[in-house]
C-alpha cells in the first residue's frame, strides 16, 4: 500500500485534482468465500452487501497509506472514502444473460440444489466446477456524485466506485434497491470521468502500454491510439475480455465523450510520465 501511495501522492504533487476508484476482485471474493463457508453458522449477506464491506475496508487501507504519505511529504491533503452505489438499468440486457462468475466452485448437484433453493443461476466454469454468475450491466448513474463533487471543491481527495460501486436499482418511488451484479470498475470509472468533468481518465493496470499481438513475436507496444484505430483493435480481437477489453471500452468511450477529453492506460509508476506524454499508450 505504501509504494502505491508514494506513486499517487506524485500525481497529487505534479499538481493534479485526483478522484480515485479501485478493483475490488480479490477482495469481495474472500468475504463471498467467508460467507457461503460460514453459512452453517450464521446466514450469508446479499452479495451487494459483500461489494459494500470491500469498498470500505480497502478504501481504508487506501486512506491510511495516502495521508501516511501526504504528511510525510508535508502535504495537507486528506483523503476520504465513500462508500457508492451506482444505478444500473433493471432492464439491462445482461441481467438475462448472467456471465459474472463469483464465489465458490461446486459440484453439479450442489448447483443445482442452489439453483432450486436460492434461485442463483449456475454454470460450469471451464472444467473445474460449478460456480454461481451474476450479470455485469452498465453504470448508469452515481448515486453519490454530489458528494463526491462536494468534497472535490472542498479540497478532498475523495475514493469512490470502488469495485465499480455497489449495484442498485431504482424502483417507482425513487428508492435504492441493492442487486446481486458486478459493475465493470473501468466503466464504472469512466461513468465517473465524466460526471465530474474530468479533462482525463487514466487507467492503471500491470503493463506500461496497451499493446496489439500480445504474447506473440509480433507483438506491438502502442504509444498513441486513435478511437477508430482502437475500434479495430477491438474488432479484431487483441484485447482480452475481463482484462484490456474494458479497460480500452472505457478509454474509447471517455474520449468521445467531449471534445478535449483523453485517456490514458499506464501503470502506476509511469502515471506521471504517461500525463506528461511520455510514457503509457494515449487514447485521442
Amino acid at each position: 500500500v505504501e509504494k502505491t501511495s508514494e506513486y499517487i501522492a506524485d500525481i497529487i504533487e505534479s499538481g493534479y485534482d485526483v478522484v480515485l476508484a479501485h478493483g475490488n476482485g480479490p477482495q469481495v471474493g474472500r468475504i463471498v468465500l467467508q460467507n457461503e463457508y460460514a453459512s452453517a453458522v450464521t446466514p450469508a449477506m446479499p452479495f451487494d452487501v459483500c461489494g459494500a464491506m470491500s469498498q470500505g475496508y480497502i478504501g481504508y487501507h487506501m486512506q491510511q497509506g495516502l495521508e501516511k504519505v501526504l504528511r510525510a511529504r508535508k502535504n495537507g491533503k486528506r483523503v476520504v472514502t465513500v462508500v457508492t452505489q451506482v444505478v444500473v438499468d433493471k432492464d439491462d440486457p445482461k441481467f438475462k444473460a448472467p456471465s459474472k462468475p463469483i464465489g465458490p466452485f461446486y459440484t453439479e448437484d450442489e448447483a443445482r440444489k442452489l439453483e432450486a433453493e436460492k434461485g442463483y443461476t449456475m454454470k460450469e466454469d471451464a472444467g473445474r466446477g460449478w460456480r454461481r454468475v451474476v450479470a455485469s450491466p452498465m453504470p448508469v448513474e452515481i448515486v453519490e456524485l454530489d458528494a463526491v463533487k462536494c468534497l472535490m471543491n472542498g479540497g478532498f481527495i475523495a475514493i469512490t466506485v470502488g469495485g465499480g460501486g455497489i449495484p442498485v436499482i431504482k424502483d417507482e418511488n425513487g428508492n435504492y434497491i441493492g442487486t446481486a451484479a458486478v459493475i465493470d470498475k473501468d466503466l464504472a470509472s469512466e461513468r465517473l470521468a465524466e460526471d465530474i468533468d474530468a479533462d482525463a481518465l487514466v487507467i492503471l493496470t500491470a503493463v506500461e502500454q496497451v499493446c496489439i499481438n500480445f504474447g506473440k513475436p509480433e507483438q506491438k507496444s502502442l504509444a498513441t491510439m486513435t478511437v477508430e484505430e482502437a475500434r479495430r483493435y477491438m474488432a479484431e480481437g487483441h484485447f482480452a475480455p475481463g482484462s484490456m477489453l474494458p479497460k480500452v471500452e472505457a478509454a474509447v468511450k471517455f474520449v468521445e465523450s467531449k471534445p478535449g477529453r483523453k485517456a490514458i492506460i499506464t501503470s502506476l509508476d509511469k502515471a506521471v510520465e504517461a500525463l506528461e506524454g511520455k510514457a503509457g499508450t494515449t487514447v485521442c
